[in-house]
């Protein structure tokens, strides 16, 4: 009963994070001066025909109602799977359309950004937290930094240029869908993936490393050594899972940063996601689909952190216990 109360009271705080996100973007977009049907359609020869067909595609985006009444409509259609329509000059396209082709695109990119960090950050954690003080901790740590004060923008131009360019090792631009040529589809997909994932090597190995210190000093750790466990068994099998508390948490948390870093690597290496999707929104003024795909973001963001914090309960039995009390 305790823990349906508190998956309850999660989900309700979810679908008010939803709430929130969704109001806040409409809000900010109703701010935007000018109309933004003279950008969807940048006709300069103005007669009654074109007049007419303004005040027909200003209706259908509901502009001529005011906010709050446009923002309960777009919710309705949202809520039962109307995302709207991509407005252009001379027709529409669905929005839906524009999500099922760029967002499995998207959790592509953040997918593998994600098991590259994991499977590079924890060895390096591990590692460094058992050599605490050492010359491989320094270097480590010094080049974790290093990530980390790059920006996402100047890593993928460096990549795009020496390793896509300059080498030709691998393709700077394009991609190859992963149903079709499974290598290609890894080749074009490897640089935007090492740039994504680069700061957050940096930043879980960094906190696993403080979190693994930790806990080596714990009195259960010095017990299992005592009983003469190896080294590898100590680390990897009793110290590793109590440590990740925190880098899960922010690995759920870096989500939403690596959506934000997603649509500056998807222009730059030319992916057709939905980063590029909500640039090119931005740019045409495209209101109704940049309300959809916030929002489709905000429910990819709030379902990760829902899943984190039921994986709390799998990996640690002692937020499980605290919970059932």
């Amino acid at each position: 009963m305790g823990t349906a109360l508190a998956v309850g009271k999660r989900v309700v705080a979810l679908g008010f994070v939803l709430f929130l996100v969704t109001l806040f973007t409409s809000f900010l977009l109703n701010l935007v001066p000018g109309d933004p049907v003279d950008t969807l359609m940048p006709i300069a020869d103005e007669n009654d025909i074109v007049r007419e067909r303004k005040d027909e595609v200003r209706h259908r985006l509901n502009l001529d109602k005011p906010f709050y009444e446009r923002y309960a409509l777009w919710v309705d259609d949202f809520v039962h799977g109307d995302f709207g329509d991509y407005f252009r000059v001379t027709d529409e396209e669905p929005v839906s359309d524009h999500v099922k082709d760029a967002l499995p695109v998207t959790l592509q990119l953040i997918l593998y950004s994600q098991i590259l960090a994991l499977v590079v950050a924890i060895p390096l954690g591990v590692f460094s937290a058992y050599r605490a003080g050492t010359i491989f901790d320094k270097v480590t740590n010094g080049a974790a930094f290093g990530l980390i004060a790059i920006p996402n923008f100047v890593l993928a131009l460096l990549l795009a240029y020496y390793v896509g360019v300059f080498l030709g090792w691998l393709p700077n631009s394009g991609y190859e869908d992963f149903g079709g040529n499974i290598v290609d589809h890894f080749r074009y997909m490897a640089l935007p993936t090492i740039t994504l994932a680069a700061s957050q090597i940096a930043i879980y190995m960094r906190l696993l490393r403080s979190d693994m210190v930790a806990t080596l000093q714990e009195d259960f750790i010095q017990m299992a050594r005592s009983k003469g466990i190896s080294d590898r068994r100590v680390l990897w099998r009793h110290a590793l899972r109590p440590s990740t508390l925190t880098t899960l948490t922010v690995a759920g948390l870096n989500v939403g940063a690596l959506i934000g870093g997603a649509v500056i690597i998807e222009v730059l290496f030319g992916l057709p996601g939905l980063g590029k999707e909500i640039a090119d929104a931005i740019f045409a003024r495209q209101y109704v689909a940049l309300q959809s795909y916030v929002a489709i973001i905000a429910i990819v963001y709030v379902l990760v952190n829902f899943a984190v914090d039921i994986l709390y309960t799998l990996i640690d039995p002692r937020i499980r216990h605290v919970r059932a009390r």
